[in-house]
C-alpha cells in the first residue's frame, strides 16, 4: 500500500519536475530569440564585427547555461520516476539516460567554459 502510493508520488513529482524543464527551454529559446532579434535591430553599420561577435557569443552562451539546467532537472525527473521499488529494466534503461545526459551536460559546460574564457580574452 505505502509503496504503491511512494509510487505515485514519484510519478506526480517527475512529471512535475519535467514540466517545469520544458518551461525552463522554452523560456531559454524565446529570451535567446528575442535578445538575438533585438540584437540584430540594434545592429549598425558603425558596430565592429567583434562586438557582433561577442553579442552572439553572449546569447549563446545564456542559451547554453539554462539548457544545462534543463538537463539537470530531466535528470532528476528520471531518477524519481525509477526511486521506488525498479526493475533492473528500468534500472538500466535509467543508467543509459543518465550517462547521455550527462554526457550531453559535461560537453555543454565545456562549451560554456570555452566561451567564456574567450569573451573574456577579447
Amino acid at each position: 500500500m505505502i509503496e504503491v502510493w511512494l509510487r505515485e508520488m514519484s510519478l506526480g513529482v517527475s512529471l512535475a519536475v519535467e514540466g517545469i524543464a520544458a518551461v525552463v527551454v522554452a523560456y531559454a529559446v524565446a529570451e535567446a530569440v528575442i535578445r538575438l532579434l533585438f540584437s540584430v535591430s540594434g545592429h549598425s553599420g558603425n558596430s565592429s564585427a567583434d562586438q557582433a561577435h561577442n553579442v552572439k557569443e553572449e546569447i549563446r552562451l545564456r542559451l547554453g547555461r539554462w539548457l544545462a539546467l534543463a538537463l539537470e532537472l530531466l535528470l532528476g525527473a528520471d531518477i524519481l520516476r525509477t526511486a521506488v521499488a525498479p526493475s533492473w529494466s528500468e534500472i538500466g534503461q535509467l543508467a543509459a539516460i543518465a550517462a547521455i545526459r550527462t554526457a550531453l551536460n559535461y560537453f555543454l559546460q565545456k562549451e560554456i567554459e570555452s566561451g567564456q574564457k574567450n569573451t573574456v580574452e577579447r
